[in-house]
């Protein structure tokens, strides 16, 4: 989503990369939605046991850095991601969106999440938090890291993550 270099970020141009992100995800649409991402970007879920943990230092449901993403993408659009042959509906609900801070080029964004994920007559729903840091690069916000606090005690029944939340 382009954004005029000289405007200041505000909550609704967050809310609309947010919302186009989320559109991406539902649509499979892997391939643009990692045209979103900075070059060094991360993508964590940390354990529901360990939602504060540290990705370098506790077990993490993901702890990607952009290759990594980018293999996770290329195997979930292939024929040989099996928790995703077929491929999972989704949708998201993205709400709270809140700017908590901007320093040098890091704007960090905290929003709730709830993502329906709809496969083989099984609805699983993912309920958590985003911990983002968007940058602004040539007029268009960036996605840096995201990290999705599940606020689940447990992995159940679906038991892991196989889609991008």
């Amino acid at each position: 989503m382009a954004i005029a270099s000289t405007s200041p970020i505000t909550r609704q141009h967050v809310e609309d990369f947010f919302y186009e992100e989320a559109a991406l995800l539902d649509e499979w649409r892997l391939e643009e939605w990692l045209a979103l991402l900075t070059d060094d970007a991360a993508y964590y879920v940390p354990s529901t046991d360990m939602p504060d943990g540290d990705h370098r230092r506790h077990l993490f449901l993901v702890a990607d850095d952009m290759p990594r993403i980018r293999s996770r993408v290329k195997q979930l659009l292939g024929r040989f991601a099996h928790a995703e042959q077929p491929r999972s509906r989704t949708r998201r609900m993205i709400a709270n969106v809140r700017i908590r801070k901007i320093e040098g080029e890091n704007i960090f964004v905290t929003a709730n999440f709830i993502v329906n994920r709809m496969r083989m007559e099984q609805l699983d729903t993912y309920i958590g938090r985003y911990e983002h840091i968007l940058v602004q690069r040539n007029g268009t916000l960036k996605l840096r890291e995201r990290r999705a606090i599940l606020d689940l005690d447990a992995l159940r029944p679906q038991g892991k993550v196989s889609i991008i939340l």
